[in-house]
């Protein structure tokens, strides 16, 4: 019994090249290559290290010299970008870096102040001069290139000598040329940016005198709209302010008229002149004044005899000597001019002269005005704001628009007045007007349901999901499902195709009733199975020669027992 047993679970088992040649099975082998190519995919890639770009837009001789280090250095790198970035693991990034800088590398086409280290004994002063000069241009280039667009650029500086004379005295300029990236712009804000960096890095720079230009000539420090006197900022400024002054009177009239009743625009009238006032204004006659210093003197003479006699050398003698004690003469004209002063003032005298001076100095009433005028002043403002009618009733009682009343529309424009900051000394202007808005009519509203644009779009995105949804049944109902199902369904048990001596007898009765019932087609049909099965049997010895002698063993075994 044994031994038919396994001779059935032979003949039933197909060999292994045979189980992976079934059809059924031929997925599932692929699935199991695929997945193990993938993990190992993966664990060569886990096992690769991450490179991170060391440094890009180098130039050769740089990108050389890096190289040349990072081999002595025992650094992987790679390539990337077109050759325009060396890579290198991530991380050793910041540890190579480090240790390139410390050598110098990269140099870079730009030179900066690096330059003065190293300045020689005997170097002239124009040397120095120049060597300055490089320095400064390398530096501000750096600096420009630091912007995210700027992919290179170049500074030239023209730096006049100085003279001691004021009116030879020349301004330096400066002029920056800039490599941009493709697709790259710079807006007005950058290139002022730019202009006013350079202009306050270098001593004496006016904004003026600074030149920016692109890699392709076109000039960006003066665009065309400040040759005709406009500038974007300003036009944005203006625009701006009259949306804003707009948006208070709807944002105050809508509660009053409803929303979409009211539509106003506003114009503002901005000066944009930039005025420096300085005026000194006299008083001098205003009331008291104050008096700052007063200086006064007199000065008057009596009794000189006025020069007289005959011309000459006669006359012109010097006077005689001076005594002393009052001589008696003397003394007695001072008593007689005691006694009668009458006669004394009578008397003849010579001429008197009196001097008076008075200097005053009063404090002049003055006032010094400075005046700094900021840039978009006000100068004026126009509005215009148009109110739909308002729902009401008309004469016949029925429902209509009608028109605001006198009363409503002045308070509307004293609102409006007040939202928007209305000064009449300005020669601001408001005008309004009451008037019915036109309701646009709908095209589609008189066409059939199934002729709305709506509902067909509505349509089409529900046929799309229907659709989808269609495939998706006819997938999983007549594909999926059914392969599953054949992959899952356990194959039926197949009879054993070498039975033993039993087997055979019952062959031979079969292939003696083939023969009786259609004579030589029933012989043909026994032999050809026995050759399947005797092939078979040869297959299963050479792979499996241990089986088939355990087999023999036992047919030998249950031969001795039934003897």
């Amino acid at each position: 019994m044994n031994a038919a047993t396994q001779t059935a679970d032979i003949a039933v088992k197909p060999p292994l090249l045979a189980q992976l040649r079934s059809r059924e099975r031929l997925p599932l082998l692929i699935g199991g290559a695929a997945l193990i190519a993938l993990l190992i995919a993966v664990f060569l890639w886990s096992r690769t290290p991450d490179y991170k770009v060391l440094y890009s837009n180098l130039s050769d001789r740089d990108g050389g010299a890096i190289i040349t280090s990072l081999q002595q250095m025992n650094v992987p790198y790679k390539f990337a970008e077109g050759g325009g970035a060396i890579l290198v693991p991530a991380e050793q990034v910041h540890d190579v870096r480090l240790r390139l800088a410390s050598q110098g590398l990269p140099k870079g086409g730009l030179v900066g102040f690096e330059l003065m280290d190293n300045q020689k004994f005997g170097i002239s002063q124009f040397a120095e001069q120049v060597n300055y000069q490089r320095a400064l241009e390398g530096e501000l280039a750096r600096s420009v290139e630091s912007l995210s667009a700027v992919q290179a650029a170049r500074v030239h500086l023209a730096i006049p000598k100085p003279s001691v004379f004021v009116r030879e005295q020349q301004k330096p300029s400066a002029s920056v040329l800039v490599t941009l990236y493709p697709g790259r712009v710079l807006d007005d804000a950058q290139v002022s940016a730019i202009v006013h960096m350079v202009a306050s890095s270098v001593p004496e720079l006016p904004v003026k005198n600074v030149t920016v230009l692109d890699q392709n000539g076109n000039l960006l420090s003066a665009q065309s709209g400040n040759a005709l006197g406009l500038d974007a900022s300003q036009l944005k400024y203006v625009r701006e302010l009259e949306q804003s002054y707009a948006r208070r009177v709807e944002a105050i009239l809508n509660p009053i008229v409803g929303p979409g009743n009211v539509h106003a625009q506003v114009t503002a009238d901005i000066d944009f002149n930039q005025v420096e006032q300085t005026s000194e204004n006299y008083k001098p006659n205003s009331g008291e004044q104050a008096v700052r210093s007063q200086q006064n003197s007199e000065a008057s003479q009596i009794g000189i005899t006025p020069p007289g006699g005959v011309p000459g050398a006669l006359s012109n003698q010097p006077p005689g000597p001076a005594t002393a004690p009052i001589t008696q003469q003397q003394q007695q004209v001072a008593q007689q001019t005691a006694a009668n002063p009458a006669s004394a003032a009578s008397a003849p005298q010579g001429p008197r002269s009196d001097r008076k001076d008075a200097t005053v100095n009063f404090e002049v009433d003055r006032t010094i005005r400075h005046v700094q005028q900021a840039t978009g002043g006000l100068k004026r403002l126009s509005a215009a704001i148009v109110v739909n009618y308002r729902p009401g009733t008309d004469a016949k009682g029925k429902a209509a628009m009608v028109a605001l009343t006198q009363a409503q529309l002045d308070q509307i424009q004293n609102l409006a007045k007040e939202a928007i900051g209305f000064s009449g000394q300005r020669g601001d202007t408001l005008n309004i007007v009451n008037s019915p808005f036109t309701v646009e009519a709908d095209p589609e509203a008189n066409l059939p349901w199934w002729r709305q644009r709506q509902n067909i779009e509505l349509a089409k995105q529900i046929g799309k999901w229907a659709l989808i949804g269609l495939i998706g049944i006819y997938l999983w109902f007549g594909v999926i499902r059914p392969a599953i199902r054949k992959h899952l369904t356990p194959p039926p048990p197949a009879e054993p195709t070498l039975a033993g001596a039993a087997g055979g007898a019952t062959g031979a009765e079969g292939g003696a009733e083939g023969e009786g019932a259609d004579g030589e087609p029933g012989k043909q049909g026994e032999l050809s199975a026995y050759e399947r099965n005797l092939q078979f049997a040869r297959q299963i010895a050479r792979q499996d020669p241990k089986i088939v002698a355990t087999v023999v063993k036992s047919w030998v075994g249950g031969g001795d027992e039934r003897g």
